[in-house]
């Protein structure tokens, strides 16, 4: 190992067949080259500029012999806002644009792909939030402008953990609305209980309870209020931590 280079390899058999590849790294002050080879005589390559300017990261890759693999991307990062932005290294690119401005209260983001073959926006999703120490309420634009999200999350009782929230979905191409409100309360340091219902009369409540450090047991249940007859989900869950 020379400076500023690393090589590693690794391998694994998988049934009849043995799969490796040899990693080499290369740095040279802010450049740095990463290079990867399997056994199907694959090339990977990925070389990242970072700080080219202040806050600025420039990363390109490709694969060989894959000839439209190759992406540029630049992602810049400010106190007060990111930017992320990549493109096909194609005859027609997919062009990615996704970015957010504001503060730790306030705050406005994007996420946008344009199709330069087609001419055609892929994808177009905007989103606004506001924060604070006991609310979180936030205003969501996605499908292309087609799906409006509003939620609300409210701490009405920190010490016990008690909250209520609400969220709306709207669909401007089917014009329905999808409303569902809900609530959670610490019962004990080591239990928790949570519950919600929305506009079409489903309900479902969850008991979580801790019974040994970072091992839960869950109790769920869920209910078509208007059908009744049809009967109602129950579930138990078990999750272990060591």
């Amino acid at each position: 190992m020379a400076a500023g280079q690393v090589i590693t390899s690794s391998g694994a058999k998988k049934g009849d067949l043995f799969l490796a590849d040899v990693n080499t790294q290369l740095k040279n002050k802010n450049v740095t080259t990463d290079i990867k080879v399997d056994t199907n005589s694959n090339l990977f390559t990925t070389i990242t500029v970072d700080e080219a300017a202040p806050g600025l990261k420039t990363i390109l890759s490709f694969r060989v012999p894959d000839q439209r693999s190759g992406k540029l991307e630049a992602q810049y990062l400010h106190d007060y806002a990111g930017i992320c932005t990549s493109v096909g290294l194609t005859a027609n690119p997919i062009v990615n644009f996704s970015g957010v401005v504001g503060t730790n209260i306030l705050a406005l983001g994007t996420d946008v792909s344009f199709d330069t073959k087609t001419g055609d926006l892929t994808k177009c999703n905007a989103g606004l939030s506001f924060t604070n120490a006991d609310l979180v309420a936030s205003l969501n634009l996605n499908n292309k402008g087609d799906n409006m999200c509003a939620s609300y999350y409210h701490t009405v009782s920190p010490p016990t953990s008690t909250a209520v929230g609400a969220e709306v979905n709207h669909s401007f191409s089917t014009n329905e609305n999808t409303i569902t409100v809900g609530t959670q309360h610490r019962l004990d340091s080591l239990t928790s209980v949570k519950s919600r219902i929305n506009n079409f009369g489903k309900a479902s409540a969850l008991l979580q309870h801790e019974w040994f450090p970072k091992s839960l047991f869950t109790v769920s249940g869920e209910v078509d209020t208007k059908s009744v007859d049809k009967g109602a989900k129950f579930g138990l869950a078990l999750a272990l931590k060591p």
